[in-house]
């Protein structure tokens, strides 16, 4: 009896530390009940699957691909993880690289230039006990204090460095929603499922594995990626699980000590994954519009404003085309009212237009995207953008010739044909320079001459009117009568008899012009006082 008490007294108190944690109960689906098509599995990944199986290891398709298998849909990206280290994977691989100090990775490239695929290797991770975890102050960039660690944590529970490996349940454990949990064998067509993910997909749920606030705490990005997945497989009518989506708000101010640079990351694979407008939407709707980083407030912001709006659009259209999208592009429409604003401000000041934007696109950067600034192409793409729309107002010389070689000329070319789309400019000057730049040399010189010739029709009044009034001036003085009684005067000027009511006087009689007479010799040179051939002297 005294033995039994002291048995579950021991199990409610010192058992419970030593238990081993949950990994979640392994389940290998066949395809009968998955129903995969192995025929959406990019063949590249395969390889890197097949040379890691060779060589001895464990590989599995892993991830988003394999939720977009079990939906039908074709990824976009394929992952593998494997229990082989990184340098054991490098080592596999002609063209491999391994990237990131928080999370070490392999980048296996195929291809080369701009049709180059890459496919990212991942090692199967321990699970993560914080209290064995190296405790640093600092952030994921301290990179004295995190050298040589493999395990670390911040104050937090924030992981800032995690590069201990493990068996495949405990990485299965440490990723972050269940239908992101599972392992797709393209050998044995089996689905490794350790945490119910099948069923979670059917059920359209998305929900965290473990407890969501513990989650959030090791890494307050997976907010972010809550969001994006929702937005994601909204068409689809999949949710965030109520435990999931409760603490999300409550730990927004976690997201204060992630770097920057992951958090513009991370905002760019909200709005440039092809779901921009579901992502806005999704902030919204989960409480989330302000607070996560100052770039994505003002976007969520003008949301509805229709020059962004258009451009989210843009963006959503290009991405489901296969085109590509350059963060610069959205940025650059995001923040043009903040530059247009500012570039109406100074020349309202009396500053030239072009020194005006100058100085406008200046304050932009220094108030809006100073900690972005640094990232040397994002910044230049975007004053280019900028600073080249006043230039498609002038369609004369050789400026149109010179700007549709500009290498971001297309983007800057868009960048105007939203401006149209939303009323900015006129219609007609973006359908003139999509035609002109797509149109062969013997076209654009007759588009430059259309130009050239309706520039001279609209100035034709303006010079009409001085030919008249020139004329008129000619014939009062030859005439000898004051301007506003020539023929061809404004007829509603009033004549002298109605301004006093007597006729005019006598005219005052023609001054007559003495002619000079040429010097003997005649010439232009000795008319002009210079002898022909002396060079150009003066007579003395």
């Amino acid at each position: 009896m005294i033995k039994t008490l002291i048995d579950k007294l021991l199990d409610k108190t010192v058992r419970p530390t030593l238990r081993r944690p949950r990994f979640g109960k392994r389940e290998d689906v066949p395809v009968a009940v998955h129903g995969i098509d192995p025929s959406l599995v990019d063949g590249r990944a395969l390889d890197v699957v097949h040379t890691l199986k060779r060589a001895g290891f464990q590989a599995y398709i892993v991830g988003g691909a394999v939720r977009d298998l079990l939906l039908g849909l074709r990824p976009k990206d394929f992952d593998v993880a494997t229990n082989a280290t990184p340098d054991q994977v490098k080592a596999l691989f002609r063209r491999a690289f391994i990237i990131g100090r928080r999370f070490r990775i392999v980048h296996v490239v195929f291809g080369r230039g701009r049709e180059h695929e890459v496919i990212e290797v991942s090692t199967f991770r321990a699970y993560l006990d914080s209290a064995a975890a190296e405790p640093v102050v600092g952030d994921e960039r301290s990179q004295r204090a995190l050298a040589g660690v493999s395990l670390a944590v911040d104050a937090s529970g924030r992981v800032l460095r995690d590069n201990v490996w493990g068996p495949i349940e405990q990485d299965a454990a440490r990723r972050d929603f269940t239908i992101n949990a599972m392992y797709y064998d393209p050998e044995t067509e089996t689905v490794v499922d350790f945490h119910q993910g099948i069923r979670d997909a059917r059920k359209r749920l998305l929900r965290m594995i473990g407890d969501p606030s513990t989650r959030y705490r090791e890494d307050p990005v997976r907010i972010i990626r809550a969001v994006r997945f929702a937005a994601k497989l909204s068409a689809l009518g999949f949710k965030l699980d109520d435990k999931t989506r409760a603490p999300m708000v409550a730990h927004l101010p976690l997201l204060a000590d992630v770097p920057p640079s992951r958090l513009f990351d991370e905002m760019l694979k909200l709005l440039q994954t092809g779901h921009a407008i579901a992502s806005v939407e999704a902030l919204k709707a989960n409480g989330l519009a302000r607070g996560i980083y100052p770039l994505l407030d003002v976007v969520v912001e003008r949301g509805e404003d229709p020059f962004v709006r258009a451009a989210l659009q843009d963006t959503d259209r290009r991405v489901a085309e296969g085109k590509p999208v350059a963060p610069s592009f959205l940025l650059a429409c995001v923040l043009w009212q903040d530059v247009r604003t500012a570039w109406q401000r100074r020349l309202g000041e009396g500053v030239a237009p072009f020194p005006a934007l100058v100085e406008a696109v200046d304050t932009v950067f220094e108030s809006r995207i100073g900690d972005i600034s640094g990232r040397g192409k994002l910044g230049a793409d975007l004053r280019e953008i900028w600073m080249m729309q006043p230039r498609f107002d002038k369609r004369s010389g050789q400026s149109p010739f010179t700007l549709v070689e500009q290498p971001r000329f297309r983007a800057g070319f868009d960048f105007l044909r939203l401006r149209a789309q939303v009323g900015e400019v006129e219609e007609e000057l973006a359908h003139w320079w999509e035609t002109f730049s797509l149109a062969g040399e013997a076209v654009r010189r007759d588009m430059m001459e259309a130009i050239r010739l309706e520039q001279q029709r609209a100035k034709a009044p303006g010079k009409a009117a001085r030919s008249r009034r020139q004329r008129a001036s000619d014939t009062a003085g030859d005439e000898g009568l004051p301007p506003a009684r020539c023929a061809v005067s404004d007829p509603a000027m009033p004549s002298p008899e109605d301004l006093s009511g007597e006729p005019p006087g006598p005219a005052a009689p023609r001054k007559r012009r003495r002619r000079r007479r040429k010097p003997a010799g005649g010439g232009a040179g000795a008319e002009d006082g210079v002898r022909p051939s002396d060079g150009g002297t003066p007579d003395a």
